[in-house]
């Protein structure tokens, strides 16, 4: 068994490659050619924490793999998320190998948020806001501007310190010129919005929104939701898996959980799977002033993808370390 730290699975990770493989991942789910079931999760109320489990076989891929992860939103000395990926060999069902999950987690969400935007956003957006300030948001910081031509960067945050650091950063190794805001000033600013946050409330609202803003949200918590009711009731809205999306928690979201329960729309609206954009199957954004919202859970296949091709480079270039079990 082939076993790969954080840092060597990082070293493996190259963002083009890595959207390629998830929109390939994603048109195979959407068309019946992956075998997921729903992720399932232990609970751990006393943290208000959880442990959840994400098996997926992707043949395109030639992966057999599963996620263990973690989160737990009150640590601080350490990530809220963590997580190990197994690979099995698909032909015998033999450990293959084991790596570094975090990585993963955090490069596969912006990929996909990545390919949304590619797919979604109007091909002139020039502002970019970022909601949140720690993993999630620096990778979804380095992955969006590989798909436009961003000239300004708003990163939002409740800590206006970490925000200002971030940005400061993110113009460093960009050369895009960023700053800090507040959650609201960033929204209205953007003609792209990623949230990235583990917020129980809204940090995305409708009236906050311009007309013709994509709009990516990643955060999961099961307290609550990052984006109001209004934005997912008026917005073309798109999902990774509409089993996944709408299914009860630890799968689905309380983003669109929440507005179906309130009447505010029915699980129909969901107007397409990124999949089926990928494939042609559904089209998406229909006018420059359409309000686009692609609300990601995280699915296995993304997974399954990122580590078939963090293993295959890794068996190319000689990389990690061989063991015994």
């Amino acid at each position: 068994m082939l076993v790969l730290d954080k840092r060597e699975v990082e070293s493996l990770l190259d963002p083009d490659a890595l959207r390629a493989a998830v929109a390939a991942a994603l048109a195979d789910l959407s068309a019946g050619r992956a075998s997921m079931p729903t992720r399932i999760a232990a609970l751990v109320p006393e943290r208000d924490g959880l442990l959840a489990v994400m098996p997926a076989y992707l043949p395109g891929a030639g992966a057999l793999t599963t996620k263990l992860v973690s989160l737990f939103p009150r640590n601080t000395d350490r990530p809220t998320h963590q997580a190990v990926i197994v690979a099995f060999d698909p032909d015998t069902g033999s450990p293959a190998a084991l790596m570094d999950g975090e990585a993963i987690t955090a490069a596969r969400t912006a990929a996909g948020s990545a390919l949304a935007t590619d797919l979604l956003a109007r091909r002139d957006a020039a502002t970019l806001a970022v909601l949140g300030a720690g993993v999630q948001a620096r990778a979804h910081l380095r992955a969006l501007p590989r798909v436009r031509p961003f000239r300004e960067i708003v990163v939002g945050a409740r800590d206006m310190a970490k925000a200002s650091a971030l940005a400061r950063q993110i113009a460093a190794e960009t050369g895009i010129a960023a700053r800090a805001a507040s959650f609201a000033e960033a929204v209205r600013a953007a003609d792209v919005v990623c949230a990235c946050t583990h917020s129980a409330e809204p940090v995305v609202r409708r009236d906050w929104l311009r007309e013709g803003t994509h709009v990516n949200s990643v955060g999961y918590n099961t307290a609550g939701r990052e984006v109001d009711g209004e934005t997912v009731a008026a917005a073309l809205l798109v999902v990774e898996s509409r089993a996944a999306a709408l299914a009860p928690p630890p799968g689905g979201s309380n983003d669109l959980l929440w507005p179906i329960r309130d009447g505010l729309m029915d699980a129909t609206h969901v107007h397409a799977e990124l999949g089926e954009l990928v494939s042609g199957a559904r089209q998406g954004r229909a006018d420059a002033a359409q309000l686009t919202l692609y609300k990601s859970v995280g699915v296995a296949v993304e997974d399954a993808a990122a580590a078939a091709l963090v293993l295959r480079l890794a068996r190319e270039r000689g990389v990690g370390r061989e063991i015994t079990i």
